[in-house]
């Protein structure tokens, strides 16, 4: 019988250290945006196909698959804006 799980972070709280890495790359892109851009000039264009989809990665968040995927708060979110969207229409 498994054990139930106890602290570590809550459903739905991004990890820390994602969070802080996916910061981090952003600072550098704004920083060296220069740069950057000439040598993404310089590449074929498969290969700018292929660094922008490895680059988007780190900077986007992953697209959610499942709705057991949000958390509570983020259900009553979508929920309010649901409602509301139905209202304008």
């Amino acid at each position: 019988m498994r054990k139930q799980k106890t602290g570590g972070r809550k459903k739905g709280v991004p990890n820390r250290t994602t969070e802080e890495l996916r910061s981090m790359v952003q600072n550098f892109l704004e920083q060296h945006w220069e740069t950057l851009h000439a040598d993404f000039e310089k590449l074929q264009p498969s290969q700018r196909v292929m660094f922008l989809e490895k680059l988007l990665t780190h900077v986007l968040p992953k697209p959610l698959t499942d709705l057991s995927q949000l958390s509570e708060s983020d259900l009553d979110i979508l929920i309010e804006r649901l409602k509301n969207q139905q209202r304008d229409e």
